[in-house]
């Protein structure tokens, strides 16, 4: 298969500005990237400094919660370069979101809000990200769209 057979959209600023919904989709998927690096930072920081009750437990939720920001941080600033890879990453991320909202939805403490502004936060992303003009704006042709169309 040649690049004649498989075209690759290019984007550029020609295709003129980025539309509010791609760039709020890529702000939340930000958000959240940037939630987890926090929260793996204060937990390897708890876990070197204070007294938990398994402190290679804490450094180890701590790291994994830092490599686990790179997905949602990658697809944010892919989304905000209007390149049409980034979206995957993006929507797995709310996906995997989901179920953690759920659980802390369960949980009878503090982590209730937690919970609710995760749920609203995936789900305000998963409806910008599969909306028809994000995906027009990164390229990406849908089931049904043919080349000539453009």
């Amino acid at each position: 298969m040649t690049s004649e057979q498989n075209p690759v959209p290019e984007t550029s600023e020609e295709d003129g500005p980025r539309p509010g919904r791609l760039t709020a989709a890529a702000a939340l998927a930000g958000l959240e990237g940037a939630a987890l690096v926090v929260g793996g930072v204060y937990m390897l920081v708890a876990g070197l400094t204070g007294h938990p009750d398994n402190p290679e437990q804490a450094a180890t939720g701590g790291v994994t919660l830092i490599v686990l920001a790179l997905l949602p941080l990658l697809a944010a600033r892919g989304l905000l370069a209007r390149k049409s890879w980034s979206r995957g990453p993006a929507i797995i991320t709310q996906i995997m979101a989901l179920p953690v909202a759920y659980t802390l939805l369960q949980a009878d403490s503090v982590a209730i809000p937690g919970g609710i502004a995760l749920a609203a936060v995936s789900i305000a992303a998963l409806v910008l990200l599969v909306n028809r003009e994000t995906t027009r704006a990164l390229g990406i042709r849908t089931p049904g769209s043919t080349q000539e169309s453009k």
